[in-house]
């Protein structure tokens, strides 16, 4: 079966083709600048070379055409011809508390997740976008939503709620709805599979570290509580996010500079994070990491906090799941960066676990990092939505 999965931002369109009975990838790509000038796609078949095509596209609907293009080109392509396309899995940012599972795309569900823009303003629209583009150049193809929020809906109430008037929960749906779910469910399983054990019996924290990035308590195979919160910028700090700061800093901010609080509240989005915390100096934390073995100071109080911050947070999802067995790091950060891994080990000797640092220096590769003796298991796994998204796609339309 292929699968075509699709994630769609508001001005670009990333996409993989997958064979789905091997899990193999045939192609993949990008659109992007969509309805902007110098608007491109970037194709790479299994195999081949990477193709860049420099091509007018008005809207999302061009995009999806001139994906199934590429995908059935006689020289660049894979497929024959678009029915070779099974179904298409979307990536959809939020789900609200309507979706605690992937579902098929219907007109009810389209009205559902239109009703949860408000929620991810950013995101969710762009997703509608592309779900109705490929719905008009695919119409009789099935296809899937996988929500990000979807896994964190096992979050029990005293998790979710918070301190705030529950009017506001009544009216609004402000609550703690966590992101990253399709990674943290894809390599909280795939943790369990390594380690020859049932996900129903184990105690998981992912640590999911990439430029935006969450941890989760994984406790039976279900979350129970995540660092992200009504929208992405809580929880840890972040490449430009602030995460978890005083509320009370917003109006304070905007006093103090004469701005807006929405204008405070971009400053937290998108000049805060490592980036603010660094004095701008980067927002990529291989600059930071350099920067840092070169003797800078600020490079490297910067990364204690990120650290430090990531530790914190998994003691605390120790003591909420009474126990732990795993940890795992993974996203980009978390896959790649030896250096942030070795400061966030330090912390958590506490816990039980110790770090091989020769092991450390792999990169985007499953590995078990931690002592045989150890109590608790410390691992890199390279996290998969797409695969993730495919697997849920097949499993509700095969």
């Amino acid at each position: 079966m292929n699968v075509l999965v699709i994630n769609c931002g508001s001005s670009s369109l990333k996409y993989q083709l997958i064979e789905t009975d091997k899990e193999e990838v045939l192609a993949k790509g990008l659109c992007e600048r969509i309805g902007i000038d110098g608007s491109a796609i970037t194709h790479t078949p299994a195999g081949g070379d990477k193709v860049t095509t420099e091509i007018p596209m008005k809207d999302h609907t061009d995009a999806v055409k001139l994906v199934i293009e590429k995908l059935t080109d006689s020289q660049v392509g894979v497929i024959a011809s678009l029915s070779e396309i099974d179904a298409v899995g979307h990536r959809v940012v939020h789900g609200g508390e309507e979706f605690a599972s992937s579902v098929v795309i219907t007109d009810d569900v389209m009205k559902a997740i239109e009703e949860c823009n408000d929620l991810a303003p950013l995101h969710n629209p762009a997703n509608i976008i592309g779900i109705n583009a490929c719905k008009e150049v695919m119409p009789n193809v099935p296809m899937v939503a996988v929500f990000d929020t979807a896994f964190h809906q096992t979050m029990p109430k005293k998790a979710y709620m918070y301190g705030l008037p529950y009017e506001y929960y009544e009216k609004y749906k402000v609550r703690r709805y966590g992101f990253h779910g399709t990674s943290h469910d894809f390599v909280s399983a795939r943790a369990a599979e390594i380690l020859g054990k049932d996900r129903k019996e184990l105690k998981i924290v992912v640590c999911h570290l990439g430029n935006g990035a969450s941890i989760s308590a994984v406790k039976n195979g279900e979350s129970i509580d995540t660092s992200m919160g009504l929208t992405p910028l809580e929880g840890l700090i972040m490449g430009t996010r602030s995460g978890d700061i005083d509320p009370a800093i917003v109006g304070f901010i905007a006093d103090k500079e004469g701005i807006t609080a929405d204008e405070v509240v971009t400053v937290l989005n998108k000049k805060s994070g490592v980036l603010g915390l660094s004095n701008g100096l980067s927002s990529d934390f291989r600059d930071l990491g350099d920067a840092a073995v070169s003797g800078n100071q600020i490079a490297k109080d910067t990364l204690d906090a990120y650290a430090y911050r990531v530790a914190k947070y998994v003691g605390s999802y120790m003591v909420a799941m009474g126990g732990l067995d795993v940890i795992v790091f993974t996203a980009g950060i978390g896959e790649n960066n030896a250096i942030v891994r070795e400061l966030v080990g330090k912390y958590l000797e506490c816990l039980g676990t110790s770090m091989d640092l020769e092991k450390n220096k792999l990169r985007g590769q499953e590995v078990i990092l931690s002592k045989p003796e150890d109590k608790v298991v410390t691992m890199i796994i390279p996290t998969d939505e797409e695969l993730a998204i495919a697997r849920e796609t097949v499993r509700l339309t095969k």
